[in-house]
C-alpha cells in the first residue's frame, strides 16, 4: 500500500497511546496544528536525526501552537528509551497493530537499498486545526525534516 491521502483530505481519525500510556485522538486536537510523522525505528542513525531535528525546533513549532506526534510499531518501553535517551519532549505513539500506520498509507511494500519489503515509509503529515491535511511527504528526508515542515507552515 501507499499513501493516497493528499492535501485537502481530511486526515483519518485515530486513538493510539504514547510510551507513557496516554491516549491521543486526532480528533482531540481539533483547533491545533498537528504534525504527525511516522518512522522505521527507534534508535536508529535517521529516525534519531529526524526525531532530534524536530526536538530542536520544539519551542518554534510550540509558538505555532502545533503539536508533534510520532508514531512508529515500536512498543512503548522502547519509545520510552528513545524519548528519554534524546529528550525528545514530545509523545511517541505506539501503532503495534500496523493499522494507523496503514489507514495513512505509511506501512506496506517499499523498496529499501534495492530490495522490496514489507515496513514503513518515513512520512510526515501536516494536520490542519479543521482535521484537514496542509501538506504530505510521502518519502520524508529524515536530517532537517523539521525545517522542511518549518518551512511549509510558514508559506
Amino acid at each position: 500500500m501507499s499513501i493516497t491521502l493528499a492535501a485537502g483530505d481530511i486526515a483519518p481519525d485515530f486513538t493510539l497511546f504514547d510510551s507513557l500510556g496516554n491516549e491521543h485522538s486526532l480528533s482531540k486536537y481539533r483547533g491545533k496544528i498537528v504534525i504527525l510523522y511516522f518512522y522505521p525505528k527507534d534508535d536508529t542513525p535517521g529516525c534519531t536525526k529526524e526525531a532530534c531535528s524536530f526536538r530542536d525546533e520544539f519551542a518554534v513549532f510550540k509558538s505555532m501552537d502545533a503539536v508533534i506526534l510520532g508514531v512508529s510499531t515500536d512498543d512503548a518501553v522502547s519509545h520510552e528509551k528513545f524519548r528519554a535517551k534524546y529528550d525528545l519532549p514530545f509523545p511517541l505513539l505506539v501503532d503495534d497493530d500496523k493499522s494507523v500506520s496503514t489507514e495513512y498509507g505509511s506501512w506496506g511494500e517499499k523498496v529499501l537499498y534495492g530490495k522490496k519489503m514489507i515496513g514503513m515509509t518515513r512520512s510526515t503529515f501536516i494536520i490542519g486545526g479543521d482535521g484537514k491535511l496542509i501538506k504530505v511527504w510521502k518519502r520524508a528526508r529524515a536530517e532537517d525534516h523539521a525545517l522542511a515542515v518549518l518551512k511549509a507552515l510558514s508559506s
